[in-house]
């Protein structure tokens, strides 16, 4: 009898969801090391094995955009409208093809994260589909009305034919979906200790003055770095490959470490609105100062949601980009009105492929 086969297809959009998705991944194959796990994704490989540890394989397909940026919060629009008209007019042949493929490797079971034609491909290869998510791209693209209405529609109808959502923290109602399974918190754990993290980049700066700025996989153009002038005395982490040479910024290059890693020895990080960064500051513990943004509906649910969980700041853009950073003076908000963690969506998620699969 062949081994199980899961099939991930993961959202053209940001590294956040493949993160998030590899995270899922990684404890399927801790669980159980005989299924066979594809992922298809644009992302590159290094960011997915290092989050998977084990052998698994990479497809390079997009099957969604999500959202045209040029950085991680820097939309362009029209470019996207474009893009998806295109996928649209293409999405016969872009399921055809995939069918074949899901046919040829007896593929189990799509999860996907979360391109909306992946409940079509699975219907038409005669197998389920399974979601995991936080949010919806027809709950972006609605707000921005015009022709981007029919598009919000033909998503939620999309999703309307998923056979299980499993839904993560921080999320919106994602109403168009018919069996809603909701799920802790997702993303990875540190994979060193925390004197191992301070030796190897030499920290020595107590955790209460480690500031990790992580902005994304495309990170964020025109970051004010000269601000960190002012606080000589101060740490800053950034995995940001253009960041100045200064003397109290550290920039990450060595592939083999994430943001999540880096968070247990910082007082606080410094971001933009991102599930993935903000789900793995929630499972350490460690305290969030999010940028605003408003042309992006799901920044406000995020942002509104994760004040329950961990102490906060939130900035708006003139605050970070035109200020002098004074808020790194300001105490931290306490989470108001407070909410435990739940921190076990890896294994809920992981736990009901591997018993579908298995009694498939």
């Amino acid at each position: 009898m062949p081994y199980p086969i899961l099939y991930i297809a993961v959202t053209n959009h940001g590294f956040g969801h493949a993160t998030r998705s590899a995270a899922i991944a990684a404890e399927v194959k801790r669980l159980c090391p005989d299924i066979t796990v594809i992922l298809a994704t644009t992302a590159p490989y290094w960011l997915l094995e290092s989050y998977i540890q084990t052998d698994f394989i990479h497809r390079p397909r997009a099957f969604d955009v999500g959202v045209l940026q040029s950085d991680s919060v820097t939309m362009d629009k029209s470019a996207t409208l474009e893009k998806l008209h295109q996928i649209r007019s293409q999405q016969n042949s872009l399921i055809a093809s995939e069918v074949s493929f899901l046919k040829q490797n007896r593929v189990g079971l799509i999860l996907a994260d979360i391109p909306p034609i992946a409940t079509l491909m699975a219907k038409a290869a005669g197998i389920p589909c399974w979601m995991c998510s936080n949010f919806g791209f027809d709950f972006i693209y609605r707000p921005w009305g015009g022709a981007f209405v029919e598009i919000a529609d033909w998503v939620a109808d999309c999703f309307r034919q998923c056979d299980r959502l499993f839904r993560l923290p921080l999320h919106e109602p994602m109403s168009a979906f018919p069996v809603v399974t909701d799920v802790g918190f997702t993303g990875g754990s540190p994979r060193y200790s925390i004197e191992e993290v301070r030796e190897r980049f030499e920290i020595s700066v107590p955790q209460e003055r480690t500031v990790l700025m992580t902005f994304g996989g495309l990170g964020l153009s025109q970051i004010p770095y000269h601000n960190l002038e002012r606080f000589p005395d101060w740490q800053f982490l950034t995995f940001d490959r253009n960041a100045p040479a200064l003397p109290n910024l550290r920039q990450i290059i060595d592939n083999r470490y994430r943001p999540v890693d880096l968070m247990p020895i910082c007082g606080r990080v410094l971001s933009k609105p991102g599930y993935s960064t903000f789900s793995e500051a929630c499972r350490t513990g460690t305290p969030l100062i999010s940028i605003t943004r408003d042309d992006f509906a799901e920044a406000r649910i995020l942002i509104e949601c994760v004040q329950h969980y961990l102490p906060h700041q939130v900035l708006t853009p003139s605050e970070f980009f035109e200020g002098p950073w004074e808020f790194l003076h300001q105490p931290m908000q306490p989470p108001q009105p407070p909410q435990e963690a739940v921190t076990d969506g890896n294994q809920t998620v992981a736990q009901a492929v591997i018993n579908f699969l298995q009694s498939a």
